[in-house]
């Protein structure tokens, strides 16, 4: 009997006039017990710190303002040649001397959001929320350390580019800020002027993503970072309500990412090129993934999608798997940066788990590590707290 026939048992909606109601799944149970613990613990300390935005941390080598989140491409170097000339590249190695200070500063601010609201998600409790928006404030609302919608000089080069569209990718760490406010909103404990102005400060960042030519290259980007800005406007047009752009992201998935990016085999060709394949095949899966896991209603299976030469996520999930189960078998060399770092409990593992009732994909995410602390993995780790996205 075809399996596919019993998903729906594991993904149920029913749907009142007003209201829809999710079913809780044995797996998504199971995953709320395996991270209770450190949930609690991370909230407890997300309790006790201080907002730090972009304004604390100013680089004289940004063209932008103090309001202007700036970093620098990871890849690029001092000529030893001509040491004061621009840049230049060394893919795949990642220049230790970049400004980093931005970048730390949103992935402690996606890290503090997510925490409190996994925390508040468990328990329900306001003391959560309400220290979730002293940061949420800070970052997007408070005219004295909010930062500016819009990625100007993101990953710029010395002596070639004060930004560029790449550097887009940097935001990723905004989606579990912004569904962590989707998972608190409709508390009565939210203050709903602030609620309303994030929501401006989303609308207009997506405006620019979609407007501005290195939103436009960004967008158009045929390997991960493609992927990546089709994510981050799926997950801010969720909190918002944009559904113009959820459905062109849908039809993006379908028409582009699947056809273009994946072989029949479920392998990423363009990752597979790289000088660190395996760990961009391992992100643009998560990506790909989270894509199907925001984009996906009871009128959008974009889980089960799949192309007419039979391109679909299953397959992609089931191509990488034998190798974060056991990465001796890559069969391609190890990556030239971070290859002891990977794998760890990947996204695309849980919520493939709770789509497909898969236990093996399920118990492998359970023993991988869900709490890393090299950067370069974290930075290639936006989404770190799965109950919020059930």
């Amino acid at each position: 009997m075809n399996k596919s026939v019993f998903r729906p048992l594991f993904f149920l909606f029913f749907l009142t006039a007003t209201t829809t109601f999710a079913i809780e799944t044995e797996i998504e149970k199971e995953v709320m017990q395996t991270l209770k613990k450190n949930i609690l613990a991370e909230a407890s300390w997300a309790l006790n710190q201080a907002p730090v935005t972009v304004t604390a941390s100013i680089c004289p080598r940004s063209a932008g303002t103090k309001h202007d989140f700036y970093s620098e491409g990871d890849y690029w170097w001092p000529d030893s040649l001509n040491p004061d000339g621009p840049y230049i590249q060394r893919d795949g190695m990642t220049n230790p001397e970049n400004f980093v200070a931005h970048r730390l500063a949103m992935i402690r601010f996606s890290k503090i959001v997510g925490a409190l609201a996994s925390a508040y998600k468990l328990t329900h409790n306001k003391k959560y929320i309400n220290h979730a928006f002293k940061h949420i404030k800070a970052w997007f609302v408070d005219s004295e350390t909010r930062m500016n919608p819009s990625l100007l000089f993101a990953q710029a080069i010395k002596g070639r580019a004060t930004g560029r569209g790449i550097g887009i990718i940097d935001t990723i760490h905004l989606m579990e800020v912004a569904q962590g406010i989707k998972v608190m909103e409709k508390d009565n404990a939210v203050d709903k002027k602030a609620l309303a102005n994030v929501k401006q400060w989303f609308e207009d960042y997506i405006a620019w993503l979609t407007t501005h030519q290195y939103g436009k290259d960004e967008m158009e980007a045929k390997n991960n970072h493609g992927t990546c800005w089709a994510m981050q406007v799926a997950s801010f047009a969720s909190l918002t309500g944009n559904q113009a752009m959820i459905d062109f992201c849908r039809d993006r998935y379908k028409t582009v990412f699947l056809p273009n990016q994946m072989d029949t085999d479920g392998s990423f060709p363009l990752e597979l090129k790289r000088t660190k394949p395996y760990g961009y095949s391992l992100f643009n899966l998560d990506a790909m993934v989270m894509l199907c896991q925001i984009l996906s209603d009871k009128d959008n299976d974009l889980w089960n999608y799949q192309t007419a030469d039979g391109k679909g996520i299953e397959k992609a999930i089931g191509y990488l798997y034998p190798f974060v189960k056991d990465k001796t078998k890559w069969p391609l060399k190890p990556d030239v940066m971070y290859w002891d770092n990977w794998p760890i409990a990947h996204p695309f593992l849980v919520f493939g788990a709770n789509t497909f009732n898969n236990a093996a994909w399920l118990s492998t995410w359970k023993r991988l590590d869900h709490d890393p602390k090299v950067e370069e993995v974290i930075r290639n780790l936006p989404v770190r707290n799965p109950i919020i996205w059930f």
